[in-house]
């Protein structure tokens, strides 16, 4: 057997939240190996639905543009019951919010990360099985087998199970994996339409009998392309059933499922009963039968091995948010151990990797297993959280070991979502800037609101005791003229910074994570508190172990 060191982590598949993982470990510069069993990319549109939150994971990894350019914008839905029009659902968000809602297939989504993860020279070693792993203090062997049964061990720090529902890092791992399946059956079907539905919303048609049971079901997702959906509808008997072998050597029955497919009459049947207008389907790219389950692990890793996406969680469909819960699984976990290998911080850091996705993952089944019963209606949340939630811009590590204690002043909180703000200008760029162009591409950042000498003093501290790994930035009030010395400065001409983010008068510092996430609001702002603070991540003097 060959025996390959010097990695510093293995991702375990090659789906949007492994490929995400492994796109922030390079662009962080830790060595990284993808593997995947499939030959190549599957060419289905499963995943569809891309929440405004995942836009601003990929706009600080300079992934956007690419992302916009390809996909669908998703404006709302239109609804159904027994053929009567509903109230039609408007996908509004707050103005500061910098993206919309957006629709693009699952393949197109892994091509986009792929395409980055390649500017790293880092590519996917497809047909490559994770056969098993040991793994000890300071490492994980990994055993791997090529689609010509050749077989390697490969040594390396961490080890990230990206492996979808079935995952083999979770069950050689030994994470209970609890939670039971639906009894209804769906198939998909990627197909066009000729009816004149408004562009860019969603359609959901439902029957329901006499007792007020829902008895058929069809939605569709727009997709890239001229009336152009991705459906889904209640499986008719004769397909019933198809190849329910998918799943059931390890007890989890989900997502696409082998045997017979759909065919073309399978989905104008339906429609024939369910589109509010009439219409015919044509180019039926490809179609499956899928099963439901809802299932969480009873901790996101052990050791120097964790789990992500739907190895660590599966669940309904409802609101697009398993690919998008994944794809922040990845994010959370990749700039923590990135910092981890580098060296220098807090023991715990990789740990705080369950403390903080595990609760996220609970309530996530739990609310799409509720919406998927009762609908996204019975929610009794206000619209406007509601909408903030389904878009997982509420999402938050309040409590996380990572973060401070709430402040009790107005604003945002440790823990929180870094809201973006407009209208910020500097010496140099005529044009007005945005506050997540200051945070795009980087560490930690220390915001510092108010007063530019300070915050060049809690700079030095917070470079000193991170060993460089915490930039800064000045934001002034309106009307202030910034200084040629120090951290960069920039003058916050609209007051959007100081509204959205609590502050009136005097200064205010705000630690701002990776991840976007705040991990320290302080008000006054003291070296001795930042260091404090910095502690929960950083090791002082570089004294923390790899």
């Amino acid at each position: 057997m060959a025996h390959t060191f010097g990695t510093d982590v293995v991702v375990a598949g090659a789906g949007p939240v492994g490929l995400t993982a492994a796109a922030e470990l390079r662009g962080r510069g830790v060595r990284c190996r993808v593997v995947d069993r499939l030959p190549a990319r599957l060419p289905y549109a499963k995943a569809v639905g891309v929440q405004p939150r995942t836009l601003e994971i990929w706009d600080h990894m300079g992934l956007a543009r690419t992302v916009l350019e390809a996909a669908v914008p998703m404006y709302g839905q239109l609804a159904y019951v027994n053929g009567v029009e509903q109230p039609r659902i408007d996908l509004v968000l707050p103005p500061e919010v910098p993206y919309g809602f957006a629709a693009l297939p699952q393949y197109e989504t892994e091509r986009i990360l792929e395409d980055h993860l390649a500017r790293f020279g880092t590519g996917i070693e497809r047909g490559t099985e994770l056969v098993s792993f040991g793994q000890d203090s300071a490492g994980v062997t990994v055993a791997l087998r090529s689609a010509s049964g050749a077989e390697e061990e490969v040594r390396a720090r961490y080890l990230v199970g990206c492996d979808g529902a079935h995952s083999v890092v979770r069950k050689r791992l030994g994470l209970a994996f609890e939670g039971s399946a639906f009894p209804e059956e769906y198939m998909l079907g990627d197909v066009e339409v000729d009816w004149d539905m408004p562009a860019g919303y969603g359609v959901r048609s439902m029957h329901r009998n006499g007792d007020g049971a829902v008895d058929d079901l069809l939605v569709c997702i727009p997709l890239p392309g001229r009336n152009r959906y991705r459906m889904s509808m209640m499986v008719p008997p004769e397909l019933s059933g198809a190849g329910r072998k998918d799943g059931s050597a390890d007890g989890v029955v989900h997502g696409l499922e082998g045997g017979g497919s759909p065919a073309l009459p399978d989905i104008q049947a339906v429609l024939d009963r369910l589109s509010p207008r009439p219409t015919t389907a044509s180019c039926l790219r490809w179609a499956s039968v899928f099963r439901i389950s809802h299932r969480i692990v009873d901790r996101y890793g052990e050791g120097r091995v964790f789990v992500a996406g739907d190895a660590a969680h599966i669940h309904p469909p409802t609101g697009a948010q398993g690919m998008n819960t994944g794809i922040q699984d990845a994010w959370n976990l990749a700039w923590k151990l990135a910092l981890a290998i580098e060296g220098g911080t807090h023991q715990d850091l990789a740990a705080s990797y369950d403390a903080e996705r595990r609760p996220v993952g609970e309530e996530v089944v739990e609310r799409t297993v509720r919406h998927a019963s009762q609908g996204v209606q019975a929610d009794r949340t206000d619209p406007e959280t509601l909408m903030l939630r389904e878009a997982q811009l509420l999402v938050g590590y309040r409590g996380s070991p990572l973060v401070d204690p709430a402040s009790g002043e107005p604003g945002p909180q440790p823990g929180d979502r870094a809201p973006d703000c407009a209208g910020l200008s500097a010496h140099i760029a005529v044009f007005p800037l945005r506050l997540y162009d200051l945070l795009r591409d980087r560490g930690h950042v220390l915001l510092v609101y108010g007063d530019g000498e300070q915050g060049g003093q809690l700079a030095e501290a917070a470079g000193e005791f991170s060993g460089g790994r915490v930039g800064t930035c000045v934001i002034l009030p309106a009307g202030t003229a910034p200084r040629s010395s120090g951290p960069p400065a920039y003058v916050d001409t609209l007051g959007e910074f100081a509204r959205l983010y609590g502050v009136a008068d005097g200064a205010t510092a705000f630690l701002i994570r990776p991840d976007g996430y705040i991990g320290a609001r302080l008000r006054p702002p003291t070296a001795e508190r930042l260091t404090a603070h910095l502690a929960r991540t950083f090791a002082p003097n570089g004294s923390g172990a790899r």
